[in-house]
């Protein structure tokens, strides 16, 4: 049975070990699965900041995109049983593992330290001849860089607390693990969730600025678009939050000016500026250099396959947030 530091201090050796053992196996398609190895556990860890589990399950399983279809092959197992493990992982699922839940909930609150334990995982695997075509590096970092969880500004510590409280006590009543751990485990979910939010939010944008077409990708800059809530995070129900329909991505200026009411959007997607910047647009050189029409468009900008936003939300940032 494998304790804390099984996950926390894995060694190359060890994952070596455990790699030989997983090629050795033979592939379950159903009925009960073997029991998930560190290595297992910690891929699909690695794993649920690309993909949201909860999307995917039965009969929609084995439409999950990677890199969970590389892992179920590189495993044995069906993709259920990896979305399965994601789920114990996030404490989603009351039967999950005591030591590997707990494990996932530290390494996603320090991601130096998840960063090794990520490399450790690929250098044993390649050591063992699993190359990239086998299992690739899902996360870009194998050979350099940290990992970082994105969309984080949005969430408060005190809203956080307060969203989970009855979820935190229910659980630590259950006896698993402590208050203080239940608490670590779900609010770390919790910022994974905003993770992977702000990645579909991105993506469904096409990696630019809705409001006025900056996109940093062309020129290498990083952490030059927000992704960001429309009805802010607080605010909204637990399966909004999670919504890429509540999501625009924006650059610092329009996603500042966003947020605190001075544009808003139409059911449409056209633009409004509120008075107070109009005005300012009208007398200032430097405010109509970054308010102005352009580089502000007429309408959000999307991709042709995007996924618009969801007109409630819209209406709800129009109502509650935009000074007119």
């Amino acid at each position: 049975m494998a304790d804390l530091a099984d996950y926390l201090d894995l060694t190359t050796v060890q994952a070596r070990q455990q790699f030989r053992e997983l090629m050795r196996r033979s592939p379950v398609s159903s009925g009960r699965q073997v029991v998930f190895l560190p290595v297992e556990t910690l891929l699909c860890l690695a794993a649920s900041f690309q993909v949201n589990h909860r999307h995917f399950g039965g009969s929609t399983a084995h439409q999950a995109p990677e890199p969970v279809p590389s892992l179920a092959r590189q495993f044995s197992r069906p993709p259920s049983s990896v979305l399965a493990k994601m789920a114990n992982l996030d404490g989603s699922r009351s039967h999950g593992g005591k030591w590997d839940v707990l494990a996932g909930a530290i390494l996603r609150d320090d991601p130096a330290r998840f960063t090794h334990v990520y490399r450790v995982l690929l250098s044993a695997a390649r050591a063992e001849g699993i190359g990239e075509d086998r299992l690739p590096d899902f996360l870009g970092l194998e050979y350099g860089g940290e990992f970082a969880l994105l969309g984080q500004d949005e969430l408060q510590t005190s809203a956080m607390e307060h969203a989970f409280k009855e979820q935190i006590a229910q659980r630590a009543s259950e006896g698993t693990w402590s208050e203080k751990q239940t608490e670590q485990i779900i609010l770390a979910a919790a910022r994974v969730g905003q993770h992977v939010f702000a990645l579909n939010v991105l993506s469904n944008c096409g990696q630019r600025c809705v409001f006025c077409g900056l996109n940093p990708s062309t020129f290498g800059a990083k952490r030059m678009l927000v992704a960001g809530h429309i009805k802010p995070w607080k605010d909204s129900e637990p399966s909004e939050r999670l919504d890429p329909r509540n999501g625009l991505a924006a650059c610092p200026s329009h996603d500042v000016a966003f947020d605190t009411g001075l544009l808003t959007v139409g059911s449409a997607l056209q633009i409004h500026i509120s008075g107070a910047l109009a005005k300012a647009v009208r007398g200032d050189p430097l405010t109509r250099q970054y308010y102005g029409r352009p580089p502000l468009l007429e309408r959000l900008l999307f991709p042709d396959n995007a996924q618009p936003p969801a007109r409630k939300y819209l209406d709800w940032h129009k109502t509650n947030v935009f000074v007119a």
